[in-house]
Parts: structure tokens; C-alpha cells; sequence
């Protein structure tokens, strides 16, 4: 008899009941994931995070007891292996800049459907970004206007290329195969396109390209 594949485990993190019981159905229906646990509070979250194994959390960084948005950051940090989706209500411009920050990719609303969540659920468990059409539309929110780009740090076009290929979640060695360019070379891009636009992080740079109107198509997000 083939062996039967493992099944992922949840935790969700979120206040709300009903969203909550919600979700323990809709998990239930499907064959990839095992029944999940409800943390009942932060202190409760951790202590699940660090006494198992935990594949896939599903949260609420608004309505959860969080002693701040930045506890996301250390989950991330603290427990790498755990794969994060937000799942929320609302998502507003100044939270979505500081998830991001903190490496989150997967942002979905709570008016989201069956098959959206279950879309979301997979592609945060493979380490693909997935936005809801909602987040999408925060993310576009008042690009800088074309006529305006001179006033912005002047990008190479292989630097820009990069740029393109950084926001769809290549990897520094993907990077070189396709450019038929060395590890090296990319790495000195990528400093130079870091300290031409003055940010710090990959994901800084992403927001600094979405701003700027370097990248508008909708599959660099998803």
C-alpha cells in the first residue's frame, strides 16, 4: 500500500468565534490538514509554537491579543518554519507597511470565499506570495506617475530587471541563471539597487518599486 502524505498542522490565532469556527470546518473538509488548535491567547500561542510542530498559522494580527504588530516579526523570527496567513478584516496602510517589513507575504480579508482561503492556505504552506483583491488594491494605492520617475534614483536595466525578478520571489542563484550572470555580479546589483533607493530589506524594496510605479503587473504579487 502507498504511503498516505503527511498531514499539515494548524493553529489559528484570532479572537473572533465564529471566524474561528469557521475555519475548523472549513479545514475539516479537506483532506492536506490535521483538525486545528485555537490558541486561546498570545501566551497560549506560544507556548503551542514552542511544544510542536506547527505547519501553518492562521491569524489576525488586528483582533488577537498581540502586544503589538511587531510580536509577527518575532514569530517569523522565532519560528521559521512556520508558514504565517493573515486572515483580517481590514488591512490598512500603515499595518500592511509594518507586515511586510516583518516578511509577511500571505494577506487575505475575511470577505474572501471558500476557494480563495483554500488558495491562500496552499500557496503560504509552498512559500508563494497571495494577496486578496482588497490587499492588491492597497498596494497600488497612489503610485508615483510615470512623468514623475526622473526625480527617482536611476536604475540600470539589469538593476531593474533584478528589481522585477527580486518582487517575484527569485532567489539570488535563480537570479544568475537567468541573467547567464555569476552569484557575484548579482549580489553587487543588489547592493548597488539597495543603496541607490536607501532601503534595507528586499521587502523595503518592493514597496519602494510598488510606490513608484516600477511594478504594476498583478504576478508579481501572487
Amino acid at each position: 500500500m502507498p504511503l498516505s502524505k503527511p498531514k499539515y498542522s494548524v493553529v489559528i490565532a484570532d479572537s473572533q468565534f465564529l471566524v474561528t469556527e469557521s475555519l475548523k470546518i472549513v479545514v475539516a473538509q479537506t483532506s492536506l490538514y490535521q483538525p486545528v488548535v485555537v490558541a486561546e491567547n498570545y501566551d497560549h500561542l506560544l507556548q503551542l509554537l514552542a511544544s510542536q510542530k506547527v505547519d501553518l498559522l492562521i491569524t489576525d494580527h488586528a483582533t488577537f491579543d498581540y502586544p503589538s504588530i511587531h510580536a509577527i516579526d518575532e514569530l517569523i523570527n522565532n519560528h521559521p518554519k512556520t508558514s504565517i496567513l493573515i486572515l483580517t478584516n481590514q488591512v490598512l496602510k500603515p499595518d500592511f507597511n509594518e507586515l511586510t517589513l516583518a516578511g509577511v507575504k500571505n494577506i487575505i480579508c475575511k470577505t474572501t470565499d471558500r476557494s480563495e482561503l483554500l488558495m491562500a492556505m496552499e500557496a503560504t504552506m509552498r512559500k508563494k506570495k497571495f494577496y486578496s483583491e482588497e490587499v492588491l488594491d492597497l498596494m497600488m494605492e497612489n503610485p508615483v506617475s510615470r512623468n514623475k520617475t526622473e526625480a527617482l534614483p536611476q536604475l540600470t536595466t539589469t538593476e531593474a530587471a533584478i528589481v522585477k525578478m527580486i518582487a517575484e520571489g527569485m532567489t539570488t542563484k535563480e537570479m544568475a541563471a537567468k541573467k547567464h550572470i555569476s552569484f557575484h555580479t548579482v549580489m553587487t546589483h543588489r547592493k548597488n539597487i539597495f543603496r541607490k533607493l536607501n532601503v534595507n530589506s528586499s521587502s523595503e524594496l518592493i514597496m519602494f518599486a510598488i510606490k513608484a510605479g516600477w511594478i504594476d503587473n498583478i504576478e508579481y504579487y501572487i
